[in-house]
């Protein structure tokens, strides 16, 4: 298997580390955002595919609110490695320099 460092050829270590960075930052943003799409389409309601659905007309949970709870549950494992990491005292290199 190779080494992501050696597949990008002009890379340096610090573009490395930033992308890293990135990266745990985004996978922190998924599980927040999809708990937010549920609380939205609660709220504001589907639009037009509550007009396709008729049969779920009064029940939250046989329309998209479950797919967005679970993605977020599905996505919550990078915010469960921040928090035992925060706990341990960790800090990976691509966040601390």
């Amino acid at each position: 298997m190779t080494n992501p460092a050696s597949a990008t050829a002009g890379a340096g270590r610090d573009s490395i580390a930033a992308a890293r960075h990135l990266a745990r930052w985004l996978a922190l943003a998924a599980s927040p955002t999809f708990a937010i799409m549920a609380v939205l389409t609660v709220v504001i309601g589907e639009g037009p595919a509550d007009m396709l659905c008729g049969a779920g007309q009064g029940f939250l949970l046989g329309r998209m609110v479950p797919m967005y709870l679970l993605m977020s549950a599905f996505h919550s494992a990078a915010w469960l490695r921040w928090i035992a990491e925060r706990r341990r005292g960790y800090c990976p290199p691509a966040v601390c320099k």
